[in-house]
């Protein structure tokens, strides 16, 4: 059955809006969208020093607050998806609206490390930024052919986005009126203005066609990659788990990092700010290549790239090559999780994108959750952060190694 007749009250758009101007439209309001609900991914790193030493806690414990929101936005992600899938996107984002204003709100008002860890995983996590991830993305493939990859880019830049904005913004915060007042502000901006931009995303896409039993389709779908349908996303399940523990010792850790080796807090936020400001250009190139050679190879691509990067900051720790690294790290890797959409769109069966993206995502999110626990419980073993990037760069080897394998049974089928 069609995911669009699931809710049959609700009717789907028109298939001559696909690639249409109102498509474009709608794209512009998902970016302003994925901007304000991806906030809260990274201004928790921005305050990681001063909530540590606000409660008195070690590194990995002020981790905990990030490594809990990953998991809750992987878990509300799947979630998410499905109700999108069911209702309609736009009622994900009225949830996802309050979960990450009344989330920024709480936490600045909590009173130690666990409640503001619970306000992370929860409101801002499960019921926040997840319904600005997935369900956007998996909506936003269902309105494009031509230009999908692009697309999905340009969506997906909205969480890069948030990540060039956000923290300078979080910083100057907190150097002005504290952390707490911070978060209460951001939360109060961010929740009105994800709640008024939903009222814009309530049209469904449009009907998809089915394939015709047997056609190249239809297989595609049935037998991706020549497996079955659970063992082909599980394989994609556990390469978004291990790309993104890679992916997240730089974006977690580089402001603690960079506070460690004495170059202050401001300067590991703004390379957090370049990292994430080239991962908008890295994502809007890759969805590029993407429609030119397709996902898998992209993720291929993005793999060796992110693979590159992480080794560079092994030998390099001055803060001018920080800098530099900082901004090859972000044009190298962010692509990959955009990816896995457009994989899923080509592969899997279009009808289940949602939850399908959903899960995928929602595996990603567990990998960015464990990465940044990981890197603070190898610093607090070792006292240092050189052993977290070769735990991260096995981890790299991990995705590629699955994305060749995968590579290669679609080789051998044609």
């Amino acid at each position: 059955m069609n995911s669009n007749n699931l809710n049959p009250s609700i009717k789907a758009a028109d298939a001559s809006l696909i690639d249409s101007s109102y498509a474009a439209r709608r794209l512009f309001i998902t970016l302003l969208l994925m901007t304000l609900g991806g906030s809260s991914m990274y201004v928790v790193s921005v305050v990681l020093p001063e909530v540590q030493r606000d409660f008195g806690v070690s590194r990995a414990d002020a981790s905990l607050p990030y490594t809990l929101m990953m998991l809750g936005f992987g878990a509300g992600g799947l979630a998410m998806g499905k109700l999108a899938d069911r209702w309609g996107v736009h009622v994900a984002l009225w949830i996802g609206a309050v979960g990450v204003g009344t989330g920024f709100v709480l936490a600045g008002l909590s009173p130690n490390i666990w409640l503001f860890a619970l306000a992370h995983g929860l409101l801002m996590g499960a019921f926040g930024s997840a319904s600005t991830f997935a369900p956007l993305l998996a909506d936003t493939s269902l309105w494009w052919n031509k230009r999908r990859g692009i697309a999905v880019a340009v969506c997906a830049s909205g969480n890069y986005l948030a990540g060039s904005i956000w923290p300078a913004l979080a910083q100057q915060g907190v150097e002005s009126m504290g952390w707490r007042n911070t978060y209460i502000w951001i939360g109060i901006v961010c929740g009105l203005g994800m709640a008024l931009l939903a009222f814009l995303m309530r049209q469904r896409p449009p009907i998809l066609a089915e394939a015709a039993p047997g056609s190249t389709q239809s297989v595609a779908s049935e037998k991706p990659f020549g497996l079955s349908i659970n063992t082909a996303h599980a394989l994609l399940c556990v390469a978004g788990v291990a790309c993104c523990v890679a992916m997240a010792m730089p974006q977690v850790h580089i402001v603690a990092y960079c506070t460690d080796l004495g170059f202050g807090a401001a300067r590991g936020a703004e390379m957090l700010s370049i990292m994430l400001a080239c991962g908008i250009v890295s994502r809007l190139v890759s969805g590029a290549i993407c429609d030119r050679i397709g996902g898998l190879k992209t993720l291929v691509l993005g793999s060796v790239l992110q693979g590159v990067a992480l080794l560079l900051f092994l030998p390099f720790d001055g803060m001018v090559s920080l800098y530099v690294i900082s901004a090859l790290f972000g044009l190298f890797q962010g692509g990959i999780v955009p990816s896995y959409a457009i994989i899923v769109r080509e592969y899997f069966p279009a009808q289940r994108a949602g939850v399908l993206v959903g899960a995928v995502i929602m595996a990603t999110m567990i990998g960015m959750a464990l990465g940044g626990w990981m890197s603070g419980k190898v610093f607090d073993i070792t006292g240092s952060y050189h052993a977290a990037f070769i735990n991260g760069i096995l981890w790299n080897a991990l995705n590629l190694s699955i994305a060749l394998y995968l590579l290669w049974r679609l080789k051998r089928k044609t």
